[in-house]
């Protein structure tokens, strides 16, 4: 099981590990298998040793989730054909196989399904330095120039995740390729990223507003997320998953029992003075 915030390369992982083990790997999503009988016909796809990867395995219906204890202990499944009185179970034996979930809420995986996981690894965000190797090594892909400074620029901006770096980076890319410039470095990226609206410590105009609208409207909170989605437009679970995590990471959030709250870092960071009355 891996879990962890959208971007960190959960898949990318999962794609590794079975290319290390010399098997195939076969991908689906959680949501895409509605019914026991879609998790039928993709086991029934794998050979003996291949990797089945699934991806928001917390959306899984809970009625295949339970088919899948079984497929996953002891490679069977039990299915029950047929209604009412003409219903029968068949049993469906399974080739030996790795299964791979990945989730982006691990707190919405039920107990049993969570412990059938032999290994669970959580994935942490990365370091600037380990972006800047990943934005270099992206650079030669695309056959783009990018300096030292350039690429930490990309890097530090990136919330610590590979997706959103390899996203500035072609951004930056068609600022430069629009200026005329071969190759991207600090000054380049810097105004890039600025004309794109991502700031020093990599927080975009959806972030701010958050910040902006929690301390403008409701005096940096405590207010409730239900309170901040229908005031930003947004929907409650694309701000809990995407953006609140980072914004906690930094400092500038923090959730309380009444609700979430701007902290004295955030205030800085938005360049608001920090009400006496907070202390």
């Amino acid at each position: 099981m891996l879990y962890g915030p959208p971007g960190l390369g959960k898949t990318t992982l999962a794609m590794i590990i079975a290319n290390e083990m010399g098997v195939n790997i076969h991908t689906t999503t959680g949501p895409s298998i509605e019914k026991s009988g879609d998790l039928v016909a993709v086991l029934d796809e794998l050979e003996p040793g291949d990797v089945l990867f699934i991806d928001e395995i917390h959306r899984m219906p809970r009625a295949v989730e339970e088919v899948l204890y079984s497929a996953m202990e002891d490679f069977y499944i039990d299915i029950i054909v047929g209604q009412g009185s003409e219903s029968r179970s068949l049993h469906h034996q399974l080739v030996p196989y790795t299964l791979i979930g990945a989730t982006t809420a691990a707190g919405k995986l039920s107990a049993p399904l969570r412990d059938r996981f032999g290994i669970v690894e959580r994935m942490e965000y990365y370091t600037i330095d380990e972006l800047s190797k990943i934005v270099f090594r992206s650079a030669r892909v695309l056959n783009i120039n990018v300096d030292e400074e350039g690429a930490h620029e990309i890097a530090r901006r990136s919330r610590g995740t590979p997706r959103i770096a390899n996203r500035l980076l072609k951004r930056v890319r068609d600022f430069a390729q629009v200026a005329n410039q071969d190759t991207i470095d600090y000054k380049m990226a810097k105004s890039a990223l600025n004309q794109l609206q991502v700031d020093d410590a990599g927080l975009d105009h959806l972030d701010r507003r958050i910040l902006e609208m929690i301390i403008e409207l409701y005096n940096g909170g405590p207010v409730g997320l239900k309170v901040i989605a229908a005031n930003i437009g947004e929907d409650q679970e694309t701000i809990e998953e995407v953006y609140e995590p980072y914004l906690m990471q930094m400092g500038f959030l923090k959730r309380t029992a009444k609700g979430r709250v701007v902290t004295r870092k955030g205030y800085e960071h938005m360049g608001i003075p920090y009400p006496e009355k907070n202390e």
